[in-house]
């Protein structure tokens, strides 16, 4: 396997992919495709918080926040209607810094638990 199995990721940016690299240039190939596979499925694409922080000016804010495993700050964005749309745009604007942010700690988590972080 070689790394170019991580620039097929959907919207993965310059440093992610750099990040994964770094991070799994000691991994053997059959574990470096076992992170692959682990990583693909917890991995949460830039474009899917985007469009679902965008759900908060329609109603139902907060379920980017579930979707990143974020419980607390979901509840307090639905019945706050997302900090009455505050919290919505700021959390719009900044879509890719929180999809990076949840899929670095969910790399992180997974080579913690191949052993090899």
């Amino acid at each position: 396997m070689n790394d170019f199995y991580f620039a097929m990721l959907p919207g993965i940016d310059h440093e992610e992919l750099i990040w994964l690299e770094e991070l799994t240039k000691r991994f053997s190939p059959e574990t470096r495709q076992r992170f692959l596979i682990m990583y693909q499925g917890r991995r949460k694409d830039p474009q899917t918080i985007l469009i679902t922080s965008l759900l908060g000016f329609v109603g139902v804010a907060g379920v980017h926040r579930f979707l990143m495993d974020q419980i607390l700050m979901g509840i307090l964005y639905l019945f706050t209607a997302g900090f009455c749309l505050v919290g919505t745009i700021i959390d719009a604007i900044n879509y890719r810094k929180l999809s990076w942010e949840y899929n670095k700690q969910a790399s992180m988590d997974i080579a913690a638990m191949l052993g090899k972080f």
